[in-house]
């Protein structure tokens, strides 16, 4: 006696309107999304077409349209010609590169040695490293200052950078990315004869790469934007930052062109987009990798 075959079910492969959840809560999702979106990136986009506006076109007021009618680029070619752009261009990534370089170094190490137990003053150090993220950086400003100007470093890039050569949450995040490294396979190297460098060489440093990533984009995007410090430290303008350098296009010497000051902030804002577009994978899949353990 034969039995009938069976059908098989086949699998329904185009997306249903369930498989997302209800028709009313995705498009509570969207319009959600639509107006985070708007927040964040709506500013800058009414900067790059605030930028683009014609001489005749107002930035401001109940006549200004959010459209350009006549697009051009004169505004950029004005900041280029009035201030020194590439000059404050350089030095702010000098600033940039010796504090992603002292952040790599110090945070690095400092995260190996509290993700090993058993030393003697570990839990003070992990206390002080939280207490110190409690104070705002006003609130030790003035002692900053007094401590740069003893060093003689008040008009200089290097007292730019002195106050942001380490910072305790990238301490944190290389030690929560430490931790996630298996015990066994430490043990397998210690087995294998590698010493305390070697390991943190060859072992864990590869491992953190998603970790080392957030710490270098955090630490250039805070040493790019930086305006405060560098406000109090610099003096002259061949020292001046990007930030720093142009927000002179809103004193009176430059006739208060708005359009000036759009198209300053757009430059100012290119390199951290660039390097974020280009990094944004391993960047998430570092921070969600550094926040299993903290």
């Amino acid at each position: 006696m034969t039995t009938a075959p069976v059908p098989v079910k086949r699998r329904r492969l185009t997306p249903r309107w369930r498989d997302y959840g209800r028709p009313r809560e995705l498009v509570v999702r969207y319009v959600l999304l639509v107006f985070v979106l708007f927040i964040t990136v709506g500013p800058l986009i009414w900067q790059v077409l605030s930028s683009l506006k014609g001489a005749g076109e107002d930035v401001f007021g109940s006549g200004a349209s959010l459209i350009p009618h006549h697009p051009t680029l004169r505004a950029y070619e004005q900041v280029f010609d009035q201030v020194p752009v590439w000059t404050y261009i350089r030095n702010s990534l000098f600033v940039a590169v010796i504090s992603i370089a002292s952040q790599l170094a110090f945070s690095t190490m400092a995260g190996y040695m509290l993700s090993k137990p058993g030393w003697k003053g570990r839990g003070l150090v992990w206390v002080l490293l939280m207490a110190s993220m409690m104070f705002p950086f006003e609130s030790i400003m003035v002692s900053l200052f007094l401590s740069v100007r003893d060093l003689g470093l008040v008009d200089n890039l290097v007292g730019v950078w002195l106050p942001g050569f380490v910072a305790a949450i990238n301490v944190l995040i290389m030690r929560a990315a430490f931790l996630a490294v298996p015990r066994e396979i430490e043990d397998a190297a210690m087995l294998d004869g590698a010493g305390e460098w070697k390991r943190f060489r060859h072992l864990y440093l590869p491992s953190a790469y998603g970790a080392i990533l957030v710490v270098t984009i955090n630490t250039f995007i805070s040493a790019w934007d930086d305006f405060l410090w560098p406000l109090i430290v610099l003096r002259s303008e061949e020292q001046f930052t990007l930030t720093l350098g142009l927000a002179r296009l809103q004193t009176s010497s430059f006739g208060y062109d708005q359009r000036l000051v759009m198209a300053g902030s757009v430059i100012s804002v290119i390199p951290v987009l660039v390097l974020f577009v280009i990094t944004q994978r391993w960047f998430y899949r570092g921070v969600s990798s550094g926040a299993v353990k903290l």
